[in-house]
């Protein structure tokens, strides 16, 4: 193998290849990204054993064809440090990879390209075109509420929806929900659900930077493929039956409250500061057009803080995770929320009054 690359066509997708590769491994080879050399080009593979990402780089010169596997981080942190505009040289010898640019000349260990995992083939299933802003929105707006490393690994992902009228995702903890939904142009007539793990949501998320640039999803049964730009990405599908999110959806509730988004945040990350450290509990308090928000910790300090809100019902207290309703605050769009109750033991339904793009479900706790 041997070829010539500039700094800045193979730091890009370097970057974003590596981020795919986790620190520790249990295969010394998944450590590594996967150089492939042809006539095409030159293609560079990262894979967790989870999400697999591609990038195939056209703006190279290939000398001599070849495959071979490299230390991902210290091959990007080479890159990095090399300086703008500098042209790279590649070439492959006595099973190492020598790496020079200007005065600057590096060799790196390698490992054989046999030995890299491919997460198999399938055949193409349920095939999905969008923008690339309009999946980001999706993803950003809901992945907060993934669970991290629950026993019921289905909520370690991202529910993705598709059914004739709308692509929908749906994230979950058990203690909190995220809904958003987008209608599809194009009917779909297949219905499938799919669960996207988390490292794999996080992952295409960081892919999707052009707004205005097309991608397409597919799904098969146990992988879902995006093709965003000079990428192709693909994460195994996490086995198992997603909660019905629609049961759990509080439905006629009669308490509404709306407030100013901004301001409704900033008083309650200003309470939060003397709330229990572990438990982060707020006690909210509802009166007439008039929101009091409490917390108290166990060094018994207090803090008290209110706002002026929309709020025409009976009087009402309700305990909340403050770090839950912040969390939605963050991502929610509109500058006015709208907060549905039925009673001091029910969920709370949180939704943009300016947006039906997505709706939002926190239990709330004693206190």
């Amino acid at each position: 193998m041997k070829l010539t690359i500039t700094r800045e066509a193979l730091l890009t997708p370097l970057l974003a290849i590596a981020g795919v590769v986790e620190k520790k491994q249990t295969m010394p080879v998944l450590a590594n990204i996967l150089l492939v050399a042809d006539e095409s080009g030159l293609s560079l593979t990262g894979t967790n054993m989870e999400v697999e990402l591609v990038s195939h780089i056209d703006d190279v010169e290939v000398e001599e064809y070849g495959r071979i596997t490299v230390p991902a981080k210290k091959l990007s942190d080479i890159c990095r440090a090399l300086g703008e505009q500098s042209r790279i040289g590649l070439s492959l010898k006595d099973n190492r990879v020598q790496l020079s640019s200007g005065r600057s000349h590096f060799t790196l260990s390698t490992l054989p390209a046999e030995h890299f995992p491919n997460i198999e083939e399938e055949a193409d299933g349920l095939e999905l075109s969008l923008l690339q802003g309009e999946l980001k929105t999706l993803l950003d707006a809901t992945s907060f509420a993934m669970a991290q490393q629950d026993v019921r690994y289905y909520l370690n992902g991202m529910l993705f929806e598709v059914t004739p009228e709308h692509l929908r995702v749906v994230a979950t903890d058990g203690h909190r929900l995220a809904m958003a939904t987008h209608k599809m142009p194009n009917p779909v007539s297949e219905p499938r659900q799919m669960i996207v793990p988390r490292k794999g949501v996080q992952e295409l998320a960081r892919l999707l930077t052009d707004a205005n640039e097309p991608c397409t999803l597919q799904f098969g049964d146990s992988h879902v493929r995006a093709t965003i730009g000079s990428f192709i990405y693909t994460s195994k599908l996490i086995e198992g039956k997603f909660p019905d999110y629609q049961r759990v959806i509080p439905r006629g509730g009669n308490m509404v409250m709306i407030a100013d988004r901004q301001e409704l945040r900033s008083t309650l990350t200003r309470a939060a500061i003397l709330s229990h450290e572990n438990v982060r509990g707020v006690r909210l308090q509802f009166d007439h057009n008039q929101l009091k928000v409490f917390a108290n910790n166990p060094e018994h300090e207090e803090a008290e803080d209110s706002l002026m809100v929309e709020y025409q019902s009976e009087p009402l207290q309700i305990g909340f995770n403050v770090s839950y309703l912040t969390d939605v605050l963050n991502v929610i769009d509109g500058e006015t929320v709208k907060m549905t109750l039925a009673n001091p033991n029910s969920s709370a339904l949180l939704e943009s009054t300016e947006s039906d793009l997505a709706l939002y479900v926190v239990m709330p706790m004693r206190l």
